[in-house]
């Protein structure tokens, strides 16, 4: 079924015929292949950005976070001027990166309380 309908959608009009249904065909297919593309792959990844420049944008003096890296600190100074923070990872020891270098999905699984992790 799915071949036959491929091989209608790419097969060359006939030769005396007009040809104009199946040009038709061809960009409403197009037309398709891009509306799937923005749905599955486009649309997704801005909302994803979105959501990432909001929890950057939150992020308080105290908090515990988790680098991209995988280092695990407390925000100790945030510089809104430069767009960075200072981590203290140990006691001590201070560490200036880019809000960008904060992963949102570690640090928001860090901050929750055991209430809802142990459900």
């Amino acid at each position: 079924m799915y071949i036959n309908l491929l091989n209608s959608l790419l097969m060359a009009p006939p030769a005396g015929g007009s040809g104009g249904g199946s040009s038709v065909m061809s960009f409403v297919f197009i037309g398709g292949m891009v509306l799937v593309m923005w749905l599955f792959m486009i649309r997704p990844q801005t909302k994803k950005a979105k959501l990432q420049k909001q929890f950057g944008e939150s992020l308080r003096e105290g908090d515990k976070i988790v680098t991209i890296a995988g280092i695990h600190g407390k925000i100790t100074k945030i510089n809104d001027i430069e767009k960075t923070i200072v981590v203290e990872i140990a006691v001590g020891t201070k560490v200036t990166m880019e809000r960008s270098a904060i992963s949102m999905e570690y640090s928001q699984a860090l901050n929750k309380p055991e209430a809802e992790v142990k459900k």
